[in-house]
Formats: C-alpha cells, structure tokens, sequence
C-alpha cells in the first residue's frame, strides 16, 4: 500500500493530521510520500480555491470555528492565529524535496511534519534559516548540507511540476491523500482513509 501525500506547509489542516496519518499508514505498512505542493500560486487558480485573505468573512469565520473544534477533539496545543503564519515555504519546501530525492521519504516527511509543528504548536518562524537549520537537525539530517543542497534551484522547478501533477490528479486542497485513484481531501478524511488502508 502507498499513499502519495499532498500537502502545504502552511496548513493548519496538514499540521492536525500530521500524527494520524503517519499512524495509519505505521499500522496497515504503508509507505507515505510527502509533496510539498504551491497551492496559492498554483493550484488554487487552476481549481477554483482562494488563499486565506480572499476567502470570504463567512468562511473565514468558520474555519476559525472548525480549528477549535478539532483543536480541542484531538488535544493538539495549536496556536489558532500564530505570528508566522503564512510563512514564506519556499525555502523549507526545496528542503523538503531535496531530502525526498536523496534522502528517501521517511526523512522527507519527518521535516514537513517538524515545519508545520514549529509554525503551529512552538510559534516560530520555519522561513527563518537558523529555526529550519535547527528543525533539519532535530530530524537526524545534516542540516548545513541539506541548506546548502536546497539552493538549487530545481527543487522548486520540481514543486512546481508536483504542483501540476496534482492537477492533473484531481487534487485541489491540503491535505489531500491519494491511494491509487482515491482522493481522500482533508485530515476530517481520516476514516475513510483508515477503511481503504484495511481493504488492502
């Protein structure tokens, strides 16, 4: 079983589903690849999604609503308006691919994971080269060589085509788990996600 995973590293909804989903594919020996998508500038203008800002008073209101439900139904300590949020994930995004293409997936998956934790649960700032210097450390990798190896610049040029890739997919949101032609949209997916994983 595989599960390609669909992610932004500024979602708060990638962040609350971030333990489970590492858990379930742990439990049914399933393997996770973490794409690191460009939803704002990519995807959401070729899907019909519109960042935060220009969603309108109504939906932002009840996203607000949704996070402290589940903030409280998983026991996550997210900060519900945290003073990085939105980060610039250039930078952590090339880190993550370049660990993903040379490091393996499981390395690349701990470091989104650790990214979307900094910025939502310890108020810091994953764009800032000392706190993801420290975040790439903390996952066992070599953090001065993975900084370094993230200036190239086509790992961007790979978030780009992963971005267009998952387009052409069907993949329109974050965090989106796909399972052979499945589309499981949103960690509120879970379940389902869950069943599939047990149906083999």
């Amino acid at each position: 079983m595989h599960i390609d995973y669909y992610l932004s590293l500024n979602s708060p909804w990638t962040h609350l589903g971030a333990a489970r989903i590492e858990a379930l594919a742990a439990r049914h020996g399933a393997s996770i690849r973490p794409i690191p998508c460009d939803f704002g500038g990519t995807v959401f203008p070729a899907s019909g999604g519109l960042p935060l800002p220009r969603r309108s008073p109504q939906r932002q209101a009840y996203r607000m609503q949704e996070l402290r439900r589940w903030r409280e139904a998983l026991g996550l300590p997210i900060v519900l308006t945290p003073k990085h949020f939105p980060h610039d994930e250039n930078r952590g995004a090339a880190c993550v691919i370049a660990a993903r293409e040379t490091e393996g997936d499981a390395p690349a998956l701990a470091l989104a994971h650790a990214i979307l934790k900094a910025l939502w649960e310890a108020e810091a700032n994953p764009a800032d080269p000392a706190t993801l210097a420290a975040l790439i450390a903390g996952c066992g990798l070599d953090a001065k060589a993975l900084l370094a190896l993230a200036e190239d610049p086509r790992w961007l040029a790979q978030r780009q085509a992963d971005s267009q890739a998952a387009l052409e997919r069907g993949v329109f949101g974050a965090p989106s788990y796909v399972i052979g032609e499945e589309i499981f949209w949103g960690q509120d997916r879970l379940d389902f996600v869950e069943r599939r994983l047990a149906a083999g």
